[in-house]
């Protein structure tokens, strides 16, 4: 071939762009993917033996909280993408709940600082809405979107007013993701469960009423100005049936894997370790997500990773703060469902990583195709393994999903045609790219 390989995957089982998984050699030089084949005739300077291993696109995570700048106890951005070279993630897209918040160019300047000295994988960051940031909202650059907590937050990054809310819509076209849930509603019922010690109280007070009513506020505010919506961490049923009658072309959302393989049970096993925001739910609200998902109605996955530690999970409810890590082990976690009969192989990597670079404008990444990002995993799909604690490289060191047994563990995570995760070892020397996104 004309082009030197910089790098060759091997007799990989290779899912190309339509869906169809087939044995061959993948070719990566400058970054890029130049040879997609049966076989590559000549030597690369590095090559991988893909023989039993599934090559597929690198995971896009589009909701996470690395937790730095000024929560770096919980986490920081070198540990975070660790834990995403592990679990085959290659690109994020990170929250602006940290301290400082990310809500204008002195802090998403800051932040891109901190990601290009020490992110493994690629990096892109929200710019978070307060109610008096608007002009920010549009010029803070690059931004993947803004960020709304409808909910569930405090201080200035908490924007749950109706009146607050509409500016924000009508004013720019970049995309707007919002938290959905009513903190109206969250506060009354607060007070009606004051006093209760049970985690379990935590799905009743952020009920399926209070995501519901939210959605339908920021469904109705999209509508009125045509504005691009992305429903964050889709928990409910009933937001899922709200969605599949009335979904306007230009709004989208996403579901976690937690939201459908967790419920409300899961308190009585792992207590705090199972309180997130929005709250784990009902087995009717997984199963009817799942079909939201098959049917399209939901587009996409993220993990929404929020790691807190082990000693502040260990406070009690209500003490203990909400959130759970997931970005080591969710795309394990989905692919054997697809192993199991659930979905397909192909309708994972399509959930985690086409559909999020389609809905973000993330040229050149989501597939393996030619001059598209070298952004894989190696995957295999024939070996199960349990989730351990001491496996863990978050900084939170534990997972809610600890002792279920999966495959589709990553072997081996390329970032950018450079291999960063190998057979249980980190490159560490590795750093990734800040994220493109094109106009919407």
């Amino acid at each position: 071939m004309s082009d030197t390989m910089k790098l060759i995957i091997r007799n990989a089982e290779v899912l190309h762009p339509d869906g169809h998984i087939e044995k061959g050699d993948v070719g990566i030089a400058e970054g890029k993917i130049k040879a997609i084949t049966s076989q590559i005739p000549d030597q690369g300077e590095e090559e991988i033996d893909g023989t039993g291993l599934t090559l597929l696109p690198g995971v896009i995570d589009p909701q996470v909280h690395f937790r730095e700048p000024g929560l770096e106890h919980k986490e920081d951005l070198f540990t975070a993408t660790c834990a995403c070279a592990r679990g085959g993630v290659t690109s994020f897209l990170e929250m602006p709940n940290t301290r400082p918040p990310t809500i204008d160019q002195a802090a998403m300047d800051d932040k891109l600082k901190r990601a290009s000295e020490k992110c493994l994988v690629n990096y892109g960051f929200f710019v978070g809405a307060t109610g008096d940031n608007l002009e920010a909202l549009e010029s803070v650059n690059p931004a993947c979107g803004i960020k709304i907590f409808m909910g569930s937050a405090h201080g200035a990054l908490l924007v749950s007013e109706e009146e607050t809310l509409e500016p924000i819509f009508a004013n720019g076209k970049r995309l707007i993701a919002v938290h959905a849930e009513d903190q109206a509603r969250i506060v009354q019922r607060k007070k009606q469960f004051q006093g209760a010690t049970d985690p379990a109280t935590h799905s009743q007070i952020q009920d399926n009423q209070a995501a519901l009513n939210a959605t339908k506020l920021a469904l109705k505010l999209s509508k009125r100005y045509q504005r691009r919506l992305h429903i964050l961490h889709l928990s409910t049923g009933d937001e899922a049936e709200l969605l599949r009658e009335d979904k306007p072309s230009w709004v989208t959302t996403e579901v976690t894997p937690q939201h459908l393989l967790l419920n409300s049970e899961a308190y009585e096993n792992i207590g705090t370790l199972a309180q997130m925001n929005p709250p784990l739910r009902s087995r009717w609200d997984n199963e009817t997500l799942w079909k939201a998902l098959l049917d399209g109605v939901i587009d996409f996955i993220a993990t929404d990773h929020a790691p807190h530690t082990l000693e502040e999970k260990g406070k009690g409810y209500p003490h203990a703060p909400s959130g759970m890590p997931g970005v080591e082990t969710s795309l394990a976690l989905m692919l054997t469902q697809a192993k199991a009969g659930r979905c397909s192989v192909s309708q994972v990597s399509y959930w985690m990583s086409t559909a999020p670079a389609k809905a973000y404008n993330i040229p050149n990444k989501g597939a393996i195709a030619l001059n598209y990002d070298a952004d894989l995993v190696l995957v295999d799909l024939n070996t199960y393994s349990p989730v351990r604690r001491e496996d863990i490289l978050s900084k939170c060191g534990w997972s809610p999903f600890e002792g279920w047994s999966l495959t589709g563990w990553a072997q081996t995570t390329i970032v950018g045609g450079q291999v960063v995760y190998h057979q249980g070892k980190v490159n560490s020397e590795i750093r990734g790219k800040a994220l493109q996104f094109n106009a919407g």
